[in-house]
C-alpha cells in the first residue's frame, strides 16, 4: 500500500481535496480531527498535558480547546511543547489505522507533515496551495477570526513557499483552477504505480 501525505497552511482547502478523494474510494486520516479526539481518549495523552498545561485544560473529563489554544497561540514554547506531546501519539495512530486499510493507496491529511516529522514515515507528499490573501479570507470566514488571529497562526507555520516545494506534487486551489481534474490525475498517477516504483520520485 502507498502512504499518501496531503498538506497545505491553513485555509489552502486540504480538507476540501481530501473529500474528493474520498468519493473515489480512498480511506483519508483526518489527523487534526483525530488529534483532537486522543486528547479526550488517550489517557496517557491528557495526563501529560493536565501536567503541563494545568487542570483547567480538561472540564468535566473534556478538553477546553479554547482554554488551551489561547494559551498556545499566544505562546510559540508552549505550542511547540503541545506538539511534542501529541505528534507522536498521532503520528503511530495514523500508522496503525494505514495497517488496516486495504486500497492501493491510503491518505493522511495534515498540516504539519514536515513539522512534526510525519512526512518521514510517508511514499508521497501532496501540498495544496492557494495564495495567503485567499487563505486568509477563507478562515477568517470559516471560523470567525479576526485576521490578526490568522495571521498569528499562519506564522506559526512553515512558509507556505518553502513548504510547496518539499512535496512531491502540488494542487492549486486558487479558485481559478478546477480542483477536480488534478485530484483525478494523482489518483491516475497512484493507481497505475506500486510502492516499490517509490512512485518515481
Amino acid at each position: 500500500m502507498i502512504k499518501v501525505g496531503l498538506t497545505g497552511g491553513i485555509g489552502s482547502g486540504k480538507t476540501t481535496v481530501a473529500k474528493v478523494f474520498e468519493t473515489l474510494g480512498i480511506p483519508v486520516y483526518y489527523a487534526d480531527d483525530r488529534t483532537k479526539y486522543l486528547m479526550n481518549t488517550d489517557e496517557t495523552l491528557k495526563a501529560s498535558i493536565i501536567q503541563h498545561f494545568g487542570n483547567d485544560t480538561y472540564k468535566n473529563g473534556e478538553l477546553d480547546r479554547k482554554y488551551l489554544a489561547a494559551i498556545v497561540f499566544n505562546n510559540k514554547e508552549k505550542l511547540e511543547l503541545l506538539n511534542s506531546l501529541t505528534h507522536p501519539i498521532t503520528i503511530r495512530d495514523a500508522d496503525e489505522w494505514m495497517k488496516q486499510q486495504t486500497t492501493l493507496y491510503t491518505i493522511k491529511e495534515a498540516a504539519l507533515l514536515f513539522e512534526s516529522g510525519a512526512a518521514q514515515q510517508l511514499d508521497y507528499i501532496i501540498g495544496v496551495y492557494a495564495p495567503q490573501h485567499i487563505r486568509v479570507k477563507r478562515v477568517v470566514q470559516r471560523d470567525n477570526l479576526p485576521v490578526e488571529d490568522v495571521m498569528k497562526r499562519i506564522s506559526r507555520q512553515i512558509d507556505e513557499e518553502m513548504k510547496m516545494k518539499l512535496c512531491d506534487s502540488v494542487i492549486i486551489n486558487n479558485e481559478q483552477q478546477l480542483v477536480i481534474p488534478q485530484v483525478l490525475t494523482l489518483h491516475q498517477k497512484f493507481l497505475g504505480m506500486t510502492k516499490s516504483d517509490k512512485l518515481n520520485k
